[in-house]
Formats: structure tokens, C-alpha cells, sequence
């Protein structure tokens, strides 16, 4: 009588199908940690509380959270995979503007908040290769802010800047 034996592939391919599901669950952009820190504002903040500072870099695709934000514009750069900052809005506002200072170098913006679903991006300003978000209706809640860059790897120092309009 002959043993019958299953071939190994199927078993290593399912094992192989398993493993990158779960690193696609387990991904480190649900990290709520924030590389460099978290602004908490209320209606009539002063512009000094809104202000932080931190620098680019990064391979991660910021589009792979999202590839449009709720307005249908693109979102694109590359950052690390946990936010840059984390902001806070203890009430609602009316408008809020978003602004990166990096000295006119190609930066990118991605918000995301207060829920999952909500993203805001934002690229080049004007004449200028800064970016930024300017928008309505913002809701009380925690956003995560991402500042990518055109470029993967691109290190750049910035300001970060939110203003109530």
C-alpha cells in the first residue's frame, strides 16, 4: 500500500495568504502615538498655542490611507507611518487653516479626523510648494496630520500653523 502525502505549496501558500492579511490589520498607521506631539485648541485660541514644529521624511504612501480626502482631491507624499502631530479640538469650528512653513520646499498634507473617514489633504499653496488645508466645519474630536513630501526619503524642517479664519 503507498502512503499518499500532500504537497507542502498549498499549506505555505495559505500560511503565506494569512501572514499578509494580518500585517494589512496590524498596520502601523492605527498607531495613535505622535512623532512630534499634540495641540489642543478651543474656539479663540492664541496663535502662539497653534503653532509646532518637526521635519519630513519617510518612504510611507500617505495615499494608501487615502487617495482622495472628502472633497475629491488627490492626496499624495510620503511620510512615516505614525502621525506627525495630533490635534485636538475640544469644540467645533467654523474654519480652520492648516499651513506648513518648510522654506518653499515640496510638502505635502493628509488629515484624518475625528473619525476614520474624514480625510483633508492638501499640497502646494499658491505660488508656493508648501501645503496646506483650509476648510470648513471642522468637529470637535482628535485629527492625526501627516506632513509628507513630493519625494520619499526628502528630510525637510517645518512649522506647522493653525489659524481659526
Amino acid at each position: 500500500m503507498k502512503s499518499k502525502t500532500r504537497p507542502l505549496w498549498p499549506q505555505i501558500r495559505y500560511g503565506l495568504l494569512l501572514a499578509a492579511i494580518a500585517s494589512m490589520i496590524t498596520t502601523p498607521v492605527a498607531a495613535q502615538k505622535a512623532n512630534f506631539g499634540t495641540l489642543t485648541l478651543t474656539p479663540g485660541f492664541k496663535p502662539e498655542t497653534a503653532t509646532a514644529t518637526g521635519y519630513t521624511g519617510g518612504t510611507y504612501s500617505l495615499s494608501a490611507i487615502s487617495n482622495r480626502d472628502k472633497n475629491k482631491k488627490v492626496c499624495i507624499g510620503f511620510g512615516d507611518p505614525n502621525p506627525d502631530h495630533i490635534m485636538i479640538l475640544e469644540q467645533d469650528f467654523n474654519k480652520l487653516t492648516v499651513a506648513i512653513n518648510s522654506g518653499n520646499k515640496d510638502t505635502t498634507l493628509f488629515i484624518q479626523g475625528p473619525d476614520d473617514q474624514i480625510i483633508r489633504c492638501g499640497d502646494d499653496t499658491g505660488r508656493s510648494k508648501d501645503a496646506s488645508v483650509s476648510d470648513r466645519q471642522w468637529k470637535k474630536g482628535k485629527y492625526k496630520i501627516w506632513i509628507g513630501t513630493f519625494n520619499p526619503r526628502d528630510k525637510f524642517n517645518y512649522t506647522l500653523k493653525i489659524a481659526e479664519d
